[in-house]
């Protein structure tokens, strides 16, 4: 392709990832207001007195962050545990205290594997809005087997609830028996004499936090979804002010909490690596209600405030009549974001990797392509067992296969190239008739059997794979930690040094260098129509311009860039050697024409209109 085509591609991706982040801003800022409090469904009227009436008509209360649970020595902890995941369950709230993910370390070479809910502002699936059978109501562990816990309490004398955790076998039917996943149930009976009305109950969600200091907290949100499309809450959507705050248009001031409107099928909070799900069995999630957490400490090696989110989902719970009981189950999924683990599940969980959240990714097919990308590059991995190199293959591949478009499309703007000089004869042959100047260039694109679009092509195929690998590697927990070459972490930048300038610190990462520099070359390679001055500093920018926006991404795109990058280079040099075609411009093409000077374009001859230089 031609430097303009390129120059086009460049600032179509530039101009993708400025749509990203004007996506993410709209969102926050357009989404209506949250309402006044979270509202059960009651159908009957409330019995004076009755604990689940009275609890679940509280709204959270209102203050700007969740507080933090105390950390309680005297609760009892028990654990159930595979090969992939140890869940520590507390008897207060009856509920998972939190979960160690065992596959998963949490630092790059530790032993302590990482703890989803370490910090939280309540246990997964603990009840948030019943005083007394919440985080500090006691629970009685009831039985405890190797796959199975029982908790159980009364309240009042009134109320008994007995919640049965099983951790799912790690074989059988992946949708249901991920090793990740807790198969839930809890039951409610109605002890007093009366009948409870119908009402809701909040379930935790969990709490999720940012990764590290690389963590920009672009996948750290809330998501639910309703059978048709996923909605996420972002951190800053809680945080009030910014640049619409600034102009009148929009709420200046913290929000306590905003509520997902349902019903949905599934709730999840999560940050760019792992995820809590939850999913109703025969039940719709009725609302779920989004919170800010601020923990004490900040993030390592940073002064960040450390922002995190917490939110519950709330279920439905029928009219209990004198010793009746109410049940409602679901499966609960806390482990890693891959996407061949949750494409098994049947509600569309695997709708947490966002790869088609914002405008822009749907424009591009991310929602096809990164799926795609994703399958063949774990299929890749299965064989070479390295992630670095099972990238640099996926990319040969990919670029293999659009090989015939890109080579026709390079032909075309070499022939392109040589063109540019009775290009410029017809312009300035019809530069005052714009209709004929447009028939002769067709004429001789036709004659010469150029596609003047075919340059394009190229820009068309990569544009979408770029975004969709963009969105595929930025939340995918298989590259977290992983090494290659000199990169520590595939999924953040390959800093192997700091310059210390003042007040900050200017880090030193190759891939990205290496990325610019090859686009450099690369455009340098390309055949370069003649262009105007503006079009030329363009063109001299984007290679830099591409590059700071892309510096401190994850090293894996860089390391796909290079790769596409040096690919394109090996194929323009191969182009530029052995391509021949017909010099239009040729002595022997300029003999066919009338007269000296004179030249066939078209099928028509125009006369050299060059002035001729004076002598004295």
């Amino acid at each position: 392709m031609d430097k303009k085509n390129l120059i086009l591609g460049v600032t179509f991706l530039v101009a993708a990832f400025a749509a990203l982040l004007y996506s993410s801003r709209q969102q926050s800022q357009q989404r209506p207001p949250a309402p006044p409090s979270p509202a059960p469904m009651v159908s009957a009227p409330a019995t004076a007195g009755d604990p689940l009436a009275s609890a679940a008509t509280a709204a959270p209360a209102n203050t700007t962050f969740a507080p933090i649970a105390s950390n309680k020595t005297e609760a009892t902890i028990t654990t159930l545990s595979n090969d992939y995941v140890e869940v520590r369950f507390t008897n207060f709230g009856g509920a998972i205290r939190d979960v160690a993910l065992k596959k998963y370390p949490a630092a790059i070479g530790a032993a302590k594997p990482f703890v989803f809910n370490e910090e939280h502002a309540d246990p997964i699936l603990g009840f948030t809005d019943i005083a007394g059978l919440d985080k500090e109501a006691r629970f009685e562990l009831v039985s405890a087997t190797a796959d199975e816990v029982v908790f159980r309490a009364v309240f009042e004398k009134r109320l008994e609830v007995t919640r049965r955790y099983v951790l799912a076998p790690a074989t059988g039917d992946k949708s249901s028996h991920d090793p990740y996943r807790i198969l839930h149930e809890t039951t409610v009976k109605n002890l007093a004499d009366h009948t409870t009305p119908v009402t809701s109950l909040n379930l935790s969600l969990g709490t999720a936090a940012l990764m590290g200091a690389n963590d920009t907290g672009f996948y750290l949100n809330v998501a639910s979804y309703n059978g048709d499309k996923a909605q996420f809450t972002d951190r800053n959507e809680l945080k009030g002010g910014g640049f619409f705050a600034s102009m009148g248009m929009g709420d200046p001031n913290p929000k306590a909490y905003i509520i997902q409107p349902g019903p949905v099928q599934w709730a999840s909070v999560k940050n760019q690596f792992f995820a809590s799900i939850y999913t109703p069995d025969d039940k719709l999630i009725e609302g779920v209600t989004v919170r800010r957490v601020s923990f004490a400490a900040p993030l390592p090696g940073t002064t960040t405030e450390n922002i995190g989110l917490t939110a519950s989902a709330k279920v439905e719970l029928p009219a209990i009549a004198p010793q009746g009981t109410a049940t409602f189950t679901g499966k609960l999924y806390v482990g890693p974001k891959e996407y061949t683990r949750l494409k098994n599940f049947t509600r569309s969980e695997d709708k947490v990797m966002q790869f088609d959240r914002y405008f822009f990714n749907r424009i591009f097919l991310s929602g096809v392509i990164a799926p795609f990308m994703n399958m063949m590059m774990n299929g890749i991995h299965a064989f070479v067992g390295n992630w670095g190199l099972a990238i640099v293959l996926m990319t040969l591949i990919l670029k293999t296969v659009t090989l015939p478009f890109t080579l026709a499309a390079s032909r075309s703007a070499k022939r392109m190239q040589k063109l540019q000089p009775m290009m410029k004869e017809i312009n300035e042959k019809y530069k005052d008739n714009p209709t004929k100047k447009n028939q002769a260039v067709m004429a001789l694109f036709k004659e010469h059997k150029v596609n003047p679009m075919g340059g394009c092509l190229p820009v068309l195929i990569t544009i979408p794979l770029f975004v969709a690998f963009f969105a595929m590697l930025q939340g995918t927990a298989e590259l977290r930690f992983q090494s290659f070459l000199w990169a520590r972490d595939l999924s953040a930048p390959d800093t192997i040094a700091r310059i210390p300038l003042g007040f900050m610190t200017l880090p030193i990462n190759i891939l990205p260098l290496l990325m610019g520099a090859t686009m450099v070359f690369q455009m340098r390679l390309t055949p370069s129509p003649s262009v105007d001055n503006a079009q030329a500093k363009i063109f001299k920018m984007m290679p830099w311009i591409f590059t700071i926006i892309c510096y401190n991404f994850s090293c894996a795109l860089a390391l796909y860039s290079t790769i596409n990058g040096l690919y394109t280079i090996v194929q323009q040099l191969a182009v530029n050697r052995f391509t021949k075609d017909d010099d239009p411009a040729s002595p022997a093409a300029a003999a066919k024409g009338n007269g000296p000077g004179s030249r066939p374009i078209g099928g028509k001859t125009i006369k050299n209109v060059t002035p001729s230089k004076k002598r004295f």
